[in-house]
């Protein structure tokens, strides 16, 4: 079946999706996105990824390209017309089409572009066995708090990754913290079996599925942290895992050369995982 994809008010042929060439976001990367995870045919999360949005949008002072009330309906839409069962949906926003020049336009009105796919996650060999990850220095802007499109740094983070046959990036800024992976939020479980995660600041995006990771692991009695460590933690660490969209919960058995603990996923990641796709099916 061919894909539907929303552009600018029309649901077209993904094969004919276009934008104008002198779209912002294709100039100056002046634009913001979400990526929400939908189960089931049904679209998961979607108030906070709109919270979110809204933070997004406001940071750069980018206007909503359609009325908050009306874009879970069009998201729920594309997942429609696409037949998506479990995939993901991706929205970009941007500041809209204008003449380059880099202060912004006036009476511009933003652009709105949403696509949906079929997406798994994770294969099963990597969920039971855990991954690798490498370390990078964090190169990105100081706000990459904004979920801005601008991600050539991730990019070149988790490139970094593939290249070295691990499955993501942990990066690590300028005073030895480490932040976040290229598309992931980082956690560790100390030996006294406590979570830790980097406080969600300037440094870092505050993923969603982060956010309910805390509060899982709160109701499940857990001691929870939110403060910078540093990549030794991380080494010392009984069990690692990232946050993200795309994999929920996933073990990290080895950082660079390091072996995470026994060198297999730990009984709180995978307790914190199943509670996870228990909340996303409710």
């Amino acid at each position: 079946m061919p894909r539907v994809t929303y552009v600018n008010g029309r649901y077209v042929d993904h094969r004919q999706a276009a934008i104008h060439v002198d779209d912002r976001g294709h100039h100056f990367a002046d634009s913001v996105y979400e990526v929400l995870p939908v189960a089931q045919g049904r679209i998961c999360h979607l108030e906070q990824h709109l919270d979110r949005l809204e933070r997004s949008l406001a940071s750069l002072a980018i206007s909503w390209p359609v009325p908050r009330r009306v874009l879970p309906h069009i998201l729920a839409e594309v997942t429609r017309r696409n037949r998506l069962v479990d995939g993901l949906v991706y929205l970009q926003a941007s500041r809209g089409v204008a003449p380059r020049y880099h202060p912004f336009p006036v009476d511009t009105p933003s652009s709105l572009v949403v696509s949906a796919w079929a997406h798994s996650g994770p294969s099963e060999a990597q969920i039971s066995q855990g991954i690798k990850v490498v370390t990078q220095p964090d190169l990105r802007w100081k706000r990459p708090d904004i979920k801005a499109t601008g991600l050539l740094p991730n990019v070149l983070a988790r490139q970094s990754a593939r290249e070295a046959g691990a499955f993501e990036a942990l990066l690590i800024n300028d005073r030895g913290f480490v932040t976040e992976g290229s598309a992931t939020n980082v956690f560790v479980v100390g030996a006294d079996g406590a979570l830790l995660t980097h406080p969600a600041d300037n440094s870092i995006l505050g993923g969603v599925t982060r956010s309910n990771v805390l509060k899982l692991a709160r109701n499940l009695g857990l001691e929870v942290g939110e403060r910078p460590f540093t990549l030794a933690e991380v080494q010392r660490a009984r069990e690692v895992f990232l946050t993200g969209t795309t994999m929920m919960v996933m073990p990290v058995v080895r950082v660079d050369d390091t072996s995470i603990g026994d060198g297999k996923p730990g009984p709180i990641t995978f307790r914190l995982r199943d509670m996870y796709k228990d909340l996303r099916r409710s």
